[in-house]
């Protein structure tokens, strides 16, 4: 898969500038494409697609569908090139914070432009071919959900799939069928969406890849458990007889912490799903393929094998390591797919199996320089020296601190000992971020990848996530200024030095 040399930036399009606060596949994402050409960047790598909640802090990681796209990244200055919005529908607009995401102001900004934009479309009848065409390509997953946001929606009002009336619940054919019926009008509405949302993306990603730039894309590997996947393929989670998980995902008590991870989503039946042919994950990964050049996959370890707690634990202490048939899986996953383009996410503790799966399918893992320098300088496998070519760097993630950030507030005195001597000289907070960019760019792996807020030198004020936080995440967005063209010149200048250009 990585025969080339090359390197990009990790950047959501939440995190794009954008008048409608929030990030969208409008003009700056555009914009954002030809920086990165002009940087020599070879890859533009974001994070999941999907649509995000506000109870669960908006986190493109918990999400009602692992097929359906985030409409609220849909593009009403898009919309009014197209013919779906007009210039008196985007009046009256909210103010909005230009360096983050107001979630609260937002969607139900977006979400009343999205409806204009259904009406008008419903009016004029523009582009009815093309919108029929797209929900008889994608109806194996959207016309579930899109019946399931509207039952949630307008009949449950927001509760949970296994709250509702059983034959619904349970999908009995004739529920199912009087539901087309009475709600066909939100149904389509749904659908409409996610073609506004397709059409968009898929523009995006055409004019980036016109640039020579591929994307990088992103697949949690569980799904949340209140999702039209859950509710549509019930038999292919461990549930019990009242569609209750009977158990969650999770991961074990380690160094960081005693009583683990307990992250709640249910977990796979893979008998099931090996007796199935593996039918749910050759279509997710067939339709994320259309969307993406490579796919990260989020704890590839859990295909290995994965720690599964009971249902009702408050920790995952009690849980227990189970097996899963990872040869059997990605050989069907090959055979379907030959050069399967898949990064896998192998930080923490990898056990002999993971790696030799990883081996056999030629897989690249992900190196942090930010945990690099804790411990032995000769011996960390984040250290650069200790590269296999057949991998991906990055300074930093989506779940760490900047690299400016983290000298300033989290690095030991150690770390920074460690980090002057194996740099050769001492580093301070305001050059550190090149600092790490540099050692990434010169590694021998294949691909390197670094946070825009790396780029720009910025703090943690800029971080994406906290782990441990439940809300106030996920918010952070650039602006347009920030991004000079000295800066995309000194990145073009030492991507050229590192021959990824």
């Amino acid at each position: 898969m990585l025969e080339q040399r090359g390197s990009g930036v990790l950047l959501h399009i939440t995190s794009l500038p954008s008048p409608y606060g929030i990030g969208d596949l409008g003009p700056a994402a555009f914009g954002f494409a030809d920086c990165l050409a002009a940087a020599g960047q070879s890859y533009w790598q974001v994070l999941p697609l999907n649509p995000t909640d506000m109870a669960c802090g908006n986190s493109p990681y918990s999400s009602n569908s692992a097929f359906a796209g985030n409409i609220l990244l849909i593009s009403p200055q898009q919309l009014l090139e197209d013919g779906f919005l007009f210039k008196d529908d985007l009046k009256d607009a909210p103010h909005f914070p230009k360096e983050r995401c107001d979630y609260d102001t937002v969607i139900p900004h977006k979400i009343k432009l999205l409806d204009r934009a259904y009406h008008n479309f419903k009016q004029g009848k523009k582009e009815r071919r093309e919108f029929e065409g797209f929900c008889s390509l994608n109806s194996y997953w959207l016309e579930d959900f899109a019946m399931f946001v509207a039952l949630k929606v307008r009949r449950f009002n927001w509760a949970a799939w296994d709250k509702w009336d059983s034959p619904l619940r349970d999908r009995q054919p004739g529920a199912l069928e009087e539901v087309r019926r009475e709600y066909h009008e939100a149904i389509e509405r749904e659908k409409f969406f996610q073609y506004l949302f397709y059409k968009q993306w898929h523009a995006l990603r055409q004019y980036c890849n016109g640039k020579g730039i591929k994307l990088i894309g992103d697949i949690p590997i569980y799904v949340s458990y209140d999702s039209a996947d859950v509710w549509e393929h019930s038999h292919i989670f461990k549930l019990d007889e009242n569609k209750q998980p009977a158990y969650a995902a999770g991961v074990p008590p380690d160094y960081f912490s005693q009583t683990g991870q307990l992250w709640g989503n249910p977990v796979y039946r893979w008998d099931e799903l090996k007796n199935r042919g593996y039918y749910w994950w050759l279509q997710r990964l067939e339709h994320n393929l259309s969307l993406f050049d490579i796919v990260r996959i989020d704890h590839f370890r859990g295909f290995v094998g994965y720690w599964e707690v009971p249902a009702g634990e408050a920790t995952a202490v009690n849980g227990k390591w189970v097996k899963a048939p990872a040869k059997d899986f990605f050989c069907a996953m090959t055979k379907k797919f030959p050069d399967l383009p898949l990064i896998a996410e192998d930080l923490g503790i990898i056990t002999d199996d993971v790696k030799e799966i990883m081996q056999q399918f030629g897989f690249p893992g992900m190196k942090i320089l930010l945990f690099a320098f804790g411990e032995d300088l000769k011996k960390h496998p984040y250290l650069p020296h200790n590269y296999v070519e057949n991998c991906v760097v990055y300074t930093g993630t989506h779940d760490n601190n900047t690299a400016k950030g983290w000298y300033e507030e989290e690095a030991s005195a150690h770390e920074i000992k460690n980090l002057a001597e194996y740099l050769g000289h001492q580093e301070n907070s305001r050059t550190v971020n090149w600092d790490l960019i540099k050692l990434a760019l010169l590694s021998k792996a294949r691909i390197s990848i670094f946070p825009l807020q790396d780029i720009l030198g910025l703090g943690n004020e800029a971080r994406m996530n906290v782990p441990s936080k439940a809300h106030g995440n996920w918010q952070w967005r650039f602006l347009e200024q920030q991004l000079d063209p000295a800066t995309i010149g000194s990145l073009k200048q030492l991507t050229v030095k590192s021959k990824r250009a």
